[in-house]
Formats: structure tokens, sequence, C-alpha cells
């Protein structure tokens, strides 16, 4: 019996796998990103000896963010530092970038290195203006992630790894962005834009080129994650208390505050 499921199972997969092939016609299963290959490609505009330094404002950004961490723990500030020089950069890290961070952080440029290539979140190569992220993990998927990207991709005229002519635009296909009661979303930098249907992918998508701000979240009316038939249940106040013990702890706080209050008006 173990063995008529398990071949079943094999062969459910095997279909359903020929069939998403068959559909995308994909050469890889590596997702097309501006990550590219792990090994560094010199390139005029990204060369180690391409100068690159902090802003005077962002290295008081890194100041606050190394309070975070113990002095003998430096490196943990790694992926922030490198999220702070990509910003900077507009979109994109460059190796000079990289560099920096290591020696801020008393680090081996290596391990930065290490960082920088395994987050897909970090870009090595320049890159459009907007960083247009599709979803296409299973609960997209399901609720047609992958006709999301079709639409993305013919009406910019652009795959996914790749750029608009204007450099306006830069098409990523993603793994899960914890949107997923929202499917199918994508995320271009740092705003979710949920509930899509293509003719809605499109607005936002002109929205951004003619220099207007779309509207962030849901596109369907919902609001946030709620159900598309509004709140079913809960209608009324939460009953309380929830927590007695932490009620009483708050109510003690606020006799200790009035009572140095009292005193200090005695005096």
């Amino acid at each position: 019996m173990c063995s008529v499921r398990s071949s079943a199972l094999r062969a459910f997969v095997r279909q359903g796998w020929s069939q998403q092939c068959v559909r995308k016609d994909l050469k890889t299963t590596a997702k097309l990103s501006a990550t590219g290959s792990v090994q560094h490609i010199d390139a005029d505009y990204n060369l180690e000896t391409t100068p690159f330094d902090f802003t005077d404002e962002n290295y008081g950004e890194i100041r606050k963010i190394m309070k975070r961490y113990p002095s003998n723990y430096k490196s943990s500030g790694v992926i922030p530092l490198l999220d702070l020089a990509q910003r900077q950069c507009g979109g994109w890290l460059p190796l000079s970038a990289m560099n920096k961070v290591a020696k801020i952080l008393d680090m081996p440029p290596m391990r930065v290195y290490e960082v920088a290539t395994f987050y897909t979140m970090f870009n090595r190569t320049k890159i459009g203006k907007y960083n247009v992220q599709v979803c296409t993990t299973t609960p997209c998927m399901v609720r047609g992630g992958y006709d999301i990207l079709e639409t993305v991709e013919k009406h910019l005229g652009v795959k996914a790894g790749g750029d608009t002519a204007d450099g306006l635009f830069h098409v990523m296909e993603v793994e899960c962005l914890g949107a997923c009661a929202n499917a199918p979303m994508i995320q271009v930098n740092d705003e979710f834009y949920e509930d899509l249907t293509p003719e809605t992918t499109k607005q936002v998508l002109d929205d951004l080129k003619n220099g207007k701000t779309p509207k962030v979240g849901p596109q369907n009316g919902r609001l946030k994650c709620m159900g598309i038939q509004g709140k079913t249940c809960l209608k009324g106040k939460p009953r309380g208390p929830f927590a007695p013990h932490l009620e009483t702890l708050d109510a003690e706080e606020k006799a200790e505050k009035k009572s140095a209050k009292s005193k200090e008006a005695e005096k």
C-alpha cells in the first residue's frame, strides 16, 4: 500500500511539475534577478577602485545602528549597513560599498561578500529606479501570480531579470514576500501592492511611470487582510481583562507615579 501511494504521489508531483515547466518554459529553477552570478563581474561603474563613502547623514545612522550590538559583535550590523549603502546608491550595491562596510565592521571583505551574495534583497548590479518584485510562491501562484508576472513583463516590455530601456523599472521574480493573505501581490521598492488583477497591476505601473503615487496595499478595496465580505464576527468590543496581572502592575505603576508627583508638590 505504501509503495502504491508513494508511486502515485511521485506521478502526481511529476505531472504537476511538468505542466508548470511547460507553462513557464523554465530553463532553471533559479529566480531571475539583479543578483546574478555569485562572482563579481567588473564593470566601468563597479570596480574595486570605484570611490564610495557614506554621507555624513548616513554615518550618523551607522552610529545609531551600531549601538544595538555589543562592541565584540560588530559584524552583526552587516545587513543593516549593506542595506544603508544600497539605498544611498539608488537601489544597488557596488563592490566598493561592500568593502567600506567590511572596513567599518572590522570584517574580512569575503565575509561581507558572502552576505551580499546570499540574500536576494541585495542587488550587485545597477537596476532601474523602481524594483518590481513579483511573488510566484505557492499562495500567489494559486491566486494568479504567474498571470501578474506575465502582465508586468508584457506591459513593461522586459523579461524578469531585466530593466526597461528608460531605466525606470527592473523586474524580478521572487519567493514569498509574506503577504499570502493578499495574494497575488508585488513589491515595488519598499511598498506592497496586493490583491492584484492584471488591470490593477497595469494601473500601479502606469502611475509610477507617470510620477504618481499609487495606492499602497490591497487594490480591491478591502481593509488590509480583512475578508472581502468585511468583518463577519467579533463585532463587539473585546471583553477583558485578558491579563489581570498586567493590569494590576499597570495600576501599581500609576499609583507610584501619582504618589511621586504628590510628594514633589508637597516640597
